[in-house]
């Protein structure tokens, strides 16, 4: 468990599909600005949990619980490391009524730190559609830089739609800023 000062991040177990199902499928729930807005089964995620490789080709994605610290399932973090490339990539989602509250920035420290320790990766980076101004103000104040606009980068919702791509360097970050401490489960 990866633990911060108002969230633990752990790793996805067998139990949390339930969540990730009720929570991905809603539209409502994802927010407007949500990608993928692909209906997704239980029965699919546990697939997708058992084995990894039904969902992934020449990816290695670890996927992380948001949890407050008395235990309560708030949302989701993920890594992708794209292994032609050694590119790591971010993706994070917050139930609504725990939005606003520093909980996504906090998670996204926590995770920036803990890959930049555990990993062998120059950069880690995260693209944000362009409307999403919530998701910007976490990637800025979580130490990353704008590098770009990615145009037409998805076609989502009956729409193509622009995207930032989002960077912090592992020379910019120097050292952990939140990870208070790693314990295994």
């Amino acid at each position: 468990m990866l633990e911060g000062k108002t969230v633990n991040l752990r790793v996805m177990e067998r139990e949390d599909v339930d969540f990730l199902a009720e929570h991905l499928n809603n539209i409502n729930c994802m927010g407007e600005y949500w990608s993928n807005i692909e209906q997704v089964s239980k029965s699919e995620l546990m697939k997708g949990y058992d084995n990894p490789s039904n969902l992934v080709i020449l990816l290695e994605a670890k996927k992380f619980i948001i949890q407050k610290k008395d235990g309560t399932r708030i949302g989701e973090i993920r890594h992708f490391l794209d292994l032609p490339h050694q590119l790591m990539e971010l993706a994070c989602w917050l139930v609504p009524s725990e939005r606003k509250k520093g909980y996504a920035t906090e998670a996204t420290q926590l995770m920036v730190d803990y890959l930049f320790l555990s990993k062998e990766v120059a950069r880690i980076q995260a693209i944000v559609e362009v409307r999403n101004m919530a998701s910007q103000r976490v990637l800025e104040k979580a130490g990353f830089q704008r590098e770009g606009t990615m145009r037409d980068e998805s076609f989502e919702r009956g729409e193509w739609r622009d995207y930032y791509l989002y960077s912090i360097l592992r020379r910019e970050w120097k050292e952990p800023k939140i990870l208070t401490r790693t314990e295994k489960e």
